[in-house]
């Protein structure tokens, strides 16, 4: 999941700073994401997410074509 949800970032040319603004969580649990295949993030979280990068929360947990 960490990892597409940096791909989704990349794509849209958006920093982890950028994001984390966006969504309103700290840099910080945006690298844990994206780097700790431990973390957890919470659902309100990863709504989050999705509505800073303009995707649906499926695109989150699935991968596109899937």
């Amino acid at each position: 999941m960490g990892t597409r949800v940096k791909e989704i970032r990349e794509q849209c040319g958006m920093s982890q700073e950028e994001l984390a603004y966006k969504a309103g969580v700290c840099r910080a649990t945006i690298s844990a994401i994206e780097n700790d295949p431990k973390k957890k993030p919470t659902v309100r979280t990863l709504e989050k997410l999705a509505k800073a990068l303009g995707v649906s929360l499926d695109r989150i947990f699935f991968a596109e074509g899937a």
